[in-house]
């Protein structure tokens, strides 16, 4: 091979890489237009990201402050040294989980764990009103046999209770109870009785 044959084949092995070198760098510059992209979309996902999560958290706040406060709410105008209650919102196993606590004297306890059963009816009672007030149904609650566990000389301030709650949310309260102070402080009773299987409805004329 001779000298110029020699210099061809150079000259085509350094048109060849010139080429290559020119298709990499035009890779290269997509490549890194690729990755601008990338990180702005990053950026805008972390933002994004950030904003979501700061309403979340204002409002689970405020969540935690109409649940604590309707229940305690409750709880106060029934109990003389009552419990304050408190909602918190945890996350475990990659999911936010709502919890509830009595508090008393700083000292935290669950609901279940609180002596006696009234409180635990009160605000069971309570929490229903506050799961009614996210959704805004109909205006009207139907409920069975509350305060059974609220001992006898607080179940005059239930109705009191349920009277303060009915008419500061606007909701009419419909209950099935058999408990004397709960009946007469109702605005309008009805009696239902069974006779040979079949319900007969009255009214009585007057409970005011």
């Amino acid at each position: 091979m001779d000298s110029k044959q020699q210099f061809d084949q150079i000259k085509s092995r350094f048109l060849e890489l010139k080429a290559q070198r020119e298709l990499l760098k035009e890779q290269l510059k997509e490549e890194i237009q690729k990755k601008k992209e990338l990180e702005s979309r990053y950026d805008n996902i972390l933002r994004a990201r950030s904003v979501i999560q700061e309403v979340a958290q204002r409002t689970q706040s405020k969540l935690e402050f109409h649940i604590s406060s309707l229940v305690s709410t409750a709880l106060a105008a029934v109990f003389p040294q009552p419990y304050e209650f408190q909602v918190e919102f945890v996350s475990k196993r990659n999911k936010t989980e709502c919890e509830f606590w009595f508090v008393k004297d700083g000292e935290k306890m669950k609901p279940v764990d609180s002596s006696g059963g009234g409180a635990l009816d009160v605000a069971s009672f309570a929490l229903r009103l506050v799961f009614w007030t996210m959704k805004r149904t109909r205006p009207v609650m139907m409920l069975d046999e509350v305060f059974r566990f609220v001992s006898v000389d607080l179940q005059s301030k239930c109705s009191e209770m349920l009277k303060m709650l009915s008419e500061k949310l606007g909701i009419q309260i419909i209950l099935v109870s058999h408990l004397p102070e709960i009946i007469q402080a109702a605005d309008r009773v009805f009696h239902v009785k069974q006779v040979g299987g079949v319900s007969y409805v009255s009214q009585e004329e007057d409970n005011s």
